[in-house]
């Protein structure tokens, strides 16, 4: 997979009916967002205002920009090559900068964290467009495109750094809207026009691999906190009753995106002939909420763990329920995303969310666990039900 290309350069030399592999390189890059996901959950735990939801949200949805647009170089140029493996190590400099950064955001640190982000997009581009050889036309205007895009919302992401106040979050919002506008329109460029869906075309099981890793990893967070957070507890029957809720839990989240999810996924994009637009659509956007829904996951077991009598607040309420739910939205869109249809189970686990988001402040923190818990089991055992007796679903 590393021989000398002489169509690309640095770029992967792809083996038919073989996808290409995930990197121990690009792994080693991936424990940088292991860091960011704990530092994004613990930041909501400590900030959960509206306010403060916004402001994670904006956040969380800079740290996945930054994250997926790697991959989608990554899925193009070969890690396994130095210069890209020194392009990962940068990376991972600017974001263990920006991950240190998110607690602070903003406050005191928003310009390191706008900094470390606009050095990450624009630096990543720039080395993409400079290793791209003159005669890959396509791919080398699809780079123009982007870096002309990431250098004007960086413009924003500094403006907002040197900021303060709610005028930091209006640049950042601004910045962020540039960069997902310009994404869904294509990177429409005066002079380069848009973008064509044949300069997308990606290795579709590197692709897939790499957002279920991801998966993996916010899943990982929610056992730290489960783990972290029991073992400062005394071991009451209660809080052991809510241990063992939250991490059935992460089990029956990780049993609705894998079994068969994950493994269809990488098996459509691969077959795929408009492998950009699905992967687009499948991975970059659609894998936000369930990212998302996860690391929400994550909140409501710490506060869950910490406080399980009693009747639960708006915030437990929000976290237990929101978690999951927005999970579950985001699986049945991927999944439909990829099967062409919408998985019944889950359309009933969505609903059961709702219903019990209405009377979730009766109930104590611990069996809204419980019950959240039990959706979501329910959701897991019924699809595996139906595509055991569906195997084409």
């Amino acid at each position: 997979m590393t021989a000398e290309n002489p169509r690309g350069a640095m770029f992967r030399v792809l083996v038919p009916d073989r996808h290409a592999r995930v990197t121990n390189a690009e792994l080693f890059f991936d424990l940088v967002f292991v860091f960011a996901v704990t530092q994004l959950s613990h930041t909501l735990l400590h900030h959960f205002t509206p306010l403060g939801a916004v402001q994670v949200t904006l956040l969380f949805l800079a740290v996945w920009w930054v994250w997926v647009y790697t991959t989608w170089v990554t899925n193009w140029l070969d890690p396994d090559l130095t210069p890209v493996r020194i392009l990962l190590f940068l990376l991972m400099l600017g974001g263990l900068v920006l991950s240190m950064s998110i607690p602070k955001a903003f406050e005191e640190r928003g310009l390191w964290f706008a900094g470390a982000y606009a050095a990450m997009q624009v630096g990543r581009t720039a080395f993409w467009l400079l290793a791209t050889p003159h005669h890959r036309t396509l791919v080398r205007h699809n780079a123009i495109r982007i870096l002309s895009w990431l250098c004007l919302s960086a413009i924003f992401w500094i403006a907002g750094g040197l900021a303060d106040g709610p005028m930091r979050l209006y640049l950042w919002i601004a910045a962020l809207a540039i960069e997902y506008v310009s994404a869904a329109a294509r990177f429409w460029t005066p002079g380069l026009g848009f973008s064509s869906i044949e300069a997308w075309a990606v290795e579709g099981g590197h692709m897939a691999e790499r957002c279920s890793l991801f998966v993996i990893i916010a899943l990982g967070e929610t056992l730290v906190v489960q783990g972290a957070t029991f073992a400062e507890l005394a071991w009451t029957p209660e809080t052991v009753a809510a241990f063992l809720s939250s991490l059935v839990g992460s089990i029956a989240m990780w049993w609705i995106y894998f079994h068969k999810g994950a493994e269809a996924g990488s098996e459509k994009l691969s077959r795929s002939e408009e492998s950009g637009r699905l992967a687009r659509l499948a991975y970059t956007y659609l894998h936000m909420p369930i990212i998302g829904g996860i690391i929400l996951a994550a909140v409501a077991d710490e506060l869950v763990l910490k406080h399980p009598n009693g009747h639960s607040d708006t915030n437990t309420v929000l976290a237990a329920v929101g978690g999951p739910l927005l999970f579950l939205v985001g699986t049945i869109l991927f999944k439909h995303a990829i099967r062409g249809f919408l998985q019944l189970s889950h359309g009933v686990g969505i609903v059961a969310f709702a219903a019990v988001a209405v009377f979730g402040r009766d109930l104590s923190p611990l069996w809204l666990s419980i019950l959240t818990t039990a959706i979501l089991v329910m959701v897991a055992v019924w699809e595996s039900l139906s595509l055991r007796s569906n195997p084409e679903a």
